[in-house]
């Protein structure tokens, strides 16, 4: 399964995604990583679900996704990689997962508002720790792109870091 688009995304796995980012995209499916909806089978089979047939869906765990890394790298089969936050990515290289080596651009959706978050910019809201995580990211040579969907005006981290408080 090489990586072939790489997003945050706090809904993971849903209608944009499907019907904006897929089909401008090659991809033979997903692979969707976030402890919590590996860990319910509910959610993971509603994530599943969405993506349409032919298309293969996989919800796993940082720590299966990084045990399969190298099946996943090397694999002739396309696939987008999708997390929720962008500790999760961090965790991730931190357990293994070379992403950069495969892909090095990471396109962020929506994070959505939350109490002890800072807007950024439309429909993303960042906190201390998932600001530390961009840095972390930036640092390691991930090029950030924020944009929504892909007829959307995008932003990049290296030019709205400095105005972030």
């Amino acid at each position: 399964m090489a990586i072939s688009f790489m997003r945050i995304d706090d809904r993971i796995i849903h209608g944009q995604v499907v019907t904006r980012w897929m089909s401008e995209r090659d991809c033979d499916g997903v692979v969707a990583v976030d402890d919590a909806a590996a860990s319910n089978p509910v959610l993971s089979k509603v994530l599943k679900t969405a993506v349409p047939q032919p298309l293969k869906a996989f919800v796993m765990t940082v720590d299966r996704t990084a045990l399969k890394w190298k099946e996943i790298t090397e694999s002739k089969k396309k696939y987008f990689l999708i997390v929720k936050t962008p500790e999760t990515l961090v965790k991730l290289y931190d357990e293994g997962a070379d992403f950069i080596k495969e892909y090095h651009k990471l396109n962020v959706g929506p994070m959505s508002a939350r109490e002890d978050a800072q807007k950024i910019g439309p429909n993303v809201s960042v906190t201390k720790e998932e600001i530390a995580a961009f840095d972390r990211l930036d640092q390691l040579g991930v090029e950030i792109e924020f944009k929504l969907v892909p007829d959307s005006k995008g932003y990049l981290w290296k030019d709205i870091k400095k105005n972030i408080i």
